[in-house]
């Protein structure tokens, strides 16, 4: 791990909890629809709006509540009533104003990295969601940058690599979604940990498992200071 000067780190269910918000959203918004689908099937519709959407609202909750009262009027072809939607509103209201729960060991070790690397934070997802997220979470002062970013394709990161000034082989990317914090860092020659989390979103699962010299996974973000202190 010598060569390691930057370590960037995802936010969402990485530094803080996150998909268990938007998986409680989705149980209430299914409830919300029971008069016109079972639950199962109004996730299932949920889940293809939201891909059909990513290109052109992207991630984040935001995105989520337009997929949330696009499918209410799919499901109930267009008859739901304005209660109803007011009330997905009200839920996407809600997750943006949730508090920031840190996950186990978070601030240990981003105090013990602090000062012998440089720290990031690279996540996508709402510009402006994402920062009072930071804001809230009282880590802000350990980045040396902050990156958020619309996807994180090999093209994004070369441009954060760029940003930063250092080689593919500086950089490590630390995060619980291998498709999205691992696999786009090891094909353009950096290193990715991977630190799963308990739940994650169907649309972050890959099917094959990954072999990779500049690949580890660990079951705790504490883990990975065996390596690099």
């Amino acid at each position: 791990m010598n060569p390691i000067q930057v370590i960037a780190f995802d936010a969402d269910d990485t530094l803080w909890v996150n998909e268990p918000f938007f998986q409680e959203t989705e149980r209430k918004l299914c409830a919300l629809l029971e008069d016109y689908l079972p639950h199962h099937t109004v996730s299932q519709e949920l889940f293809k709006t939201q891909i059909q959407n990513l290109p052109l609202y992207g991630y984040g909750v935001k995105s989520f509540i337009l997929s949330m009262i696009e499918t209410s009027l799919e499901v109930s072809e267009k008859t739901i009533s304005l209660e109803v939607i007011e009330k997905i509103i009200a839920l996407g209201k809600e997750m943006l104003q949730k508090p920031i729960e840190l996950l186990d060991g978070v601030e240990e070790v981003l105090q013990t990295l602090h000062g012998r690397y440089r720290l990031v934070v690279a996540t996508k997802g709402d510009l402006l969601d994402q920062e009072r997220k930071l804001m809230k979470s009282g880590l802000a002062h350990y980045f040396h940058h902050i990156e958020i970013m619309s996807d994180k394709r090999e093209s994004d990161y070369q441009k954060l690599l760029k940003h930063l000034d250092i080689a593919p082989e500086e950089f490590l990317m630390i995060g619980n979604s291998l498709k999205s914090d691992v696999l786009p860092v090891l094909a353009i020659g950096g290193h990715g940990f991977h630190i799963p989390y308990h739940t994650t979103w169907a649309y972050e699962h890959i099917e094959h498992t990954i072999e990779h010299p500049h690949f580890q996974s660990f079951s705790s973000l504490r883990e990975i200071l065996n390596l690099l202190t």
